[in-house]
């Protein structure tokens, strides 16, 4: 049996992935250690989303490679960059066993072999539901893969085919992880919004949420994110879902341009004007939802009068929380073949965009500054609390006693772009 080592790096998915490695290995006997130079086999469970991140990437791999031979001992990439890039890190890492995600339950077969494994091929197994409990905060990855095609991605590189885990066994998931204490879970997914199409032949997100949040105990539900494209044929439903005591008013759409001609360019399937159309409704039909999204700039092709386009629309849309992010060159993409936006541009666009975001989200929370909001506490850190009001607005305050699943009323005193920072009130 091995002392086993493991780091993550990237999306939630990963996270997941690296709970149902650790809950196999402990399975099968083996130890996880927290600690470098107490382990045998060293795990990496890698993210190459974006070329900074793969360029920490390579330097982590080149570095546990050196510290695994010094030890005698082994090392394992597995994640996105084992399964989209093999050979990079192949060349970095020459003995290094490589494990693709779709592999994650079957990464024992790395750890117990004598000599380097290639698990890079086959398809997840159903019945080895992804899930993790950081603290009392618990995510569940209910499907991966996409039906779309953007030119800029590497992920449907590593992710391609939609997987989705049966219904009873999310259900199953999501009752363990409140037997041991989540206050909250997250449905975790590279696309929530085709949840069930492999497997019922139906988009089956509103059932899945209905069904969890029908689990006895005190937490609340996080839907993760969902295309805007993949939305659209379940609003109704989802709504509908979205409307339980138990599920926060809160999605996580992206938009990723205000430009339709780049979004053509980054072949998404949707304009602009269809993406106001559905926050729009959302907003009509559930009264103070919040919504984030996810925006790149920078993509080749992107003029200035397109990302004055998206200045405008985050300006229009008053959204709660916007992911930045500047586009950066990926092989293997179709983006990588067209014409690059000059790295001075990307990074003054970065900057702009950042200042506009601030500035949106702030107004939104210093008019929360004085008035008593009712949120429900989720994570502790020393004396400090984060409570999420049922729109998922993060909540930081003092307290005693520990409030995780609870409900407090809080008096707002300050509020940055990102949260809102108060005293309790009561205690329900």
């Amino acid at each position: 049996m091995a002392r086993v080592y493991i780091e993550t790096y990237g999306c939630a998915l990963n996270r997941g992935d690296t709970g149902l490695i650790i809950e196999v290995l402990k399975s099968r006997g083996h130890t996880i250690v927290r600690r470098l130079e107490e382990a045998e086999v060293l795990i990496v469970n890698t993210c190459t989303v974006r070329r900074e991140t793969e360029s920490r990437m390579v330097n982590r791999i080149r570095a546990l490679m050196e510290i695994a031979a010094a030890n005698r001992g082994k090392l394992i990439v597995a994640g996105c960059m084992a399964k989209a890039q093999p050979y990079l890190v192949a060349k970095v890492a020459p003995e290094a066993s490589l494990v693709s995600p779709q592999n994650a339950s079957r990464i024992y077969l790395a750890v117990e072999s004598p000599s380097r494994t290639i698990l890079l091929a086959g398809e997840r197994d159903r019945a080895a539901v992804a899930k993790c409990l950081m603290d009392r905060v618990g995510l569940i990855a209910i499907q991966e893969g996409c039906l779309g095609n953007c030119s800029f991605c590497i992920v449907k590189n590593a992710r391609r085919k939609i997987v989705s885990y049966p219904l009873e066994a999310v259900v199953k998931a999501a009752k363990d992880l409140v037997s041991l204490g989540a206050v909250e879970i997250e449905l975790a997914g590279q696309d929530t919004g085709v949840y069930g199409l492999d497997i019922y032949g139906r988009q089956a997100l509103p059932l899945l949420i209905k069904s969890i949040a029908e689990v006895s105990g005190d937490f609340m539900i996080r839907v993760g994110m969902l295309n805007p494209n993949t939305l659209t044929p379940i609003i109704d439903e989802l709504i509908d879902a979205l409307r339980h005591r138990k599920v926060y008013k809160f999605l996580h759409i992206p938009i990723q341009s205000g430009s339709d001609k780049v979004l053509r360019a980054m072949n998404r399937d949707y304009t602009v004007s269809e993406y106001k159309s559905l926050i729009k409704e959302l907003r009509s039909r559930i009264p103070g939802i919040a919504i984030a999204t996810d925006i790149m700039v920078g993509h080749p092709g992107e003029k200035n009068e397109d990302f004055e386009e998206t200045l405008r629309v985050v300006e229009e849309l008053d959204f709660d929380r916007v992911h930045i992010a500047q586009y950066t060159f990926r092989s293997n993409t179709a983006s990588a073949a067209l014409r690059q936006v000059d790295s001075y541009l990307k990074k003054e666009r970065l900057r702009e965009l950042s200042k506009v975001v601030e500035k949106v989200c702030y107004k939104k929370h210093e008019a929360m500054v004085g008035s008593i909001v009712r949120a429900f506490v989720t994570e502790k850190s020393g004396d400090s609390y984060t409570a999420r009001t049922i729109n998922y607005t993060p909540v930081v305050f003092k307290g005693g006693s520990d409030l995780r699943g609870k409900w407090v009323k809080i008096l707002v005193k300050s509020a940055t772009f990102f949260d809102l920072r108060g005293e309790i009130e009561s205690i329900e």
